[in-house]
Order: C-alpha cells, then structure tokens, then sequence
C-alpha cells in the first residue's frame, strides 16, 4: 500500500483543498478497490493521513478546526505529498513553517513525490527543490513569487506543472483539477473520470488563462518602463509603435527591450497585446458591442490577428468568451 500524506501547514491556510484532496482520494481509493478487486482482499491504493505540526489547526478565526492523524516527524516516509492553498498569508507562512518546510525537502531527497496546491507553492518553493523548474501558482501573486524565488521558472498560464515528481497548479479550486491528474496517474484514467463524475470536476483543462486579469507588472522601480507601460495603457485604441516610443523616451531600441523585460515580464509588444486583450475582455463582459467593434476599440483592424492574439492569450476566442461571461447576450 503506498502512502498519501497531505500536509496541515501552521497558519491560516485553505481548508477546502485538504478537505477537497481527502474526500476526493478517499474515493478514488473505494471505486479502485470495487472495481479492481472484486470484494477480494479489499486494499486501499493509498493509506491516507493528515500531518502537521501542531495537534489542531484553526481555520476562519476557529470557526472551523483540522486535527492532524499525525505530526510529520512521526512519518519516515510516504510515497506522496500534497501541500494546500495558504490563503495569500504565504510570507507568514514560510517564516512560521520552517519545519515543514525542511520535512518536504528530506522526504523528497528519500523519494517522495510533492503537489502544491494555488499559493502552496510558496512553501514548496522555499525547499528549493524547484530552483531551475517550471511553477504554477495563482495568478494574483505572480510579481511576489517571481520577486522571492527568481530561480523558478513561473508559467502562471499553465493550470497544471509535472517536473517528474513535483506538481503545482493554479489558484483557488483549480486544485481539483490537480486531484483528477495525481489519481490519474496513481490509479488509472477510469479512476479519475469516476471521480469527476462524481465530484462534477471537468476533466483535461490545462490552463488558467482565462481567469487571469492582467494588471502589469509595476512594482520594479523602474521609471522609463512605467512611463512607457502608461503610455501603451492610455494608447488603446492605437496601434502602439515600439520604435517611437523607445525613441519618445530617449532609450536605444535594445537597451529599451532589455529593460522592459528585466521589469515586466514581457516583451514591449507582449505587453501592448495583453493590455488591449483585457480591455477587450471587460468589454466582452459588460456590453452589447460587436466582436468588430470592440475590436477597433482595442485597436485592432484586423479581425484575424485579433481572433488570434485574443486566443493564445485567453484560450478562447473572442465570441466563445463573449458566450460565457456575458449574461445579457445569451437572452
């Protein structure tokens, strides 16, 4: 029998993603046992426990409380982790869990596979073990991630990371998406699709693009960039020239691309892009215009690179997001 052991961090966390993990294995481990043992032996795949460092956990100022099976020096090895949400008190969290912290380092070197849940990552990310690896976490606290773990390869659009044994995934309750994966891969594909059925869960989403809300990145302390991200934010309904405004700001076309980058995160053009496409989203969501129509508002003249761009950023095209976000154009 292998061993799950999903962590109770100190702290205010999140407890519908520990709630969520046990209720949804703990059902993946009865449909296993059903299915693939015919009432014979009847074993679970996966002995399931709680573990902590403290033997209660309040959560919502002790409106609720979790009380660990176990304390996780009581564990020598388990076979896979998972780490919940930290409800955004991630800085709190990583000062007051260092022994939780150094545990998930030992059990990975012993073999043990991780899952960080939405802002988990910040508990994950401080083992080290993810330093040159790929990471999700929610979108909200993309520019703080990147800001405290500048080694780890952040890909916010991503809803699910597998770095051979180390999961993570998007924010809020995309982690049962996370869940559907790892019982995929524990247990087998009718396992997991038992289980969203279940539980309701749709199955092979692969990104979080379209929940993000792009705000740009400005917390860098670097003027030039936000005199030209002000630019290109009151230039919407322009068609932005990166050559006239490095030239406007007095910055070579290299160095201004550099800079940009090294601030935001993206490409001086990335960024005009991903402006225009969150106008356009908020259009989407709260008029009656035409796809035309906001899309020359935003700028664009032509339809084709418009459908385009609005895709890879959002993974839908623009009337599929008008369709499902936008009450009044279904009447």
């Amino acid at each position: 029998m292998k061993h799950l052991t999903i962590v109770v961090p100190e702290g205010e966390n999140n407890l519908s993603s520990i709630v969520g993990a046990y209720k949804i294995f703990t059902r993946a481990n009865k449909y296993w046992k059903d299915e693939n043992m015919q009432g014979k032996g009847k074993v679970d795949l996966f002995k399931i426990e709680l573990a902590g460092i403290s033997k209660k956990v309040d959560f919502y100022d002790g409106l609720f409380s979790v009380k660990p099976h176990k304390h996780i020096s009581d564990i020598a090895k388990t076979d896979l982790i998972i780490i919940p949400s930290l409800n955004h008190n991630y800085n709190e969290a990583v000062k007051g869990n260092k022994q939780l912290i150094n545990w998930l380092e030992q059990q990975f070197k012993k073999g043990s596979e991780i899952a960080s849940v939405c802002t988990g990552a910040f508990l994950l990310a401080s083992t080290g073990i993810l330093d040159g690896k790929s990471c999700s976490t929610h979108w909200l606290v993309e520019d703080d991630f990147k800001e405290m773990f500048p080694k780890i390869k952040l890909q916010t659009d991503q809803l699910i990371t597998d770095e051979n044994g180390i999961y993570t995934n998007g924010g809020a309750y995309s982690f049962l998406n996370l869940i559907l994966y790892l019982i995929e891969k524990y247990y087998d594909r009718p396992t997991a699709i038992f289980c969203a059925k279940v539980f309701q869960i749709e199955m092979d989403r692969h990104s979080q693009s379209v929940f993000t809300i792009f705000k740009g990145q400005k917390m860098h302390g670097d003027e030039m960039v936000k005199k030209a991200q002000d630019y290109i934010e009151s230039k919407l309904d322009e068609k932005v020239s990166v050559e006239y405004l490095s030239s406007k700001l007095a910055v070579g076309r290299r160095n201004f691309d550099r800079r940009f980058i090294k601030a935001t995160g993206n490409t001086p053009l990335e960024y005009a892009q991903r402006v225009k496409i969150e106008a356009a989203k908020r259009a989407f969501e709260t008029s009656r215009k035409t796809i035309h129509e906001v899309m020359y508002e935003v700028g664009y003249s032509d339809a084709k690179a418009f459908r385009e761009v609005f895709r890879k950023i959002t993974g839908l095209l623009p009337l599929e997001y008008r369709g499902r976000y936008n009450k009044e154009m279904l009447v």
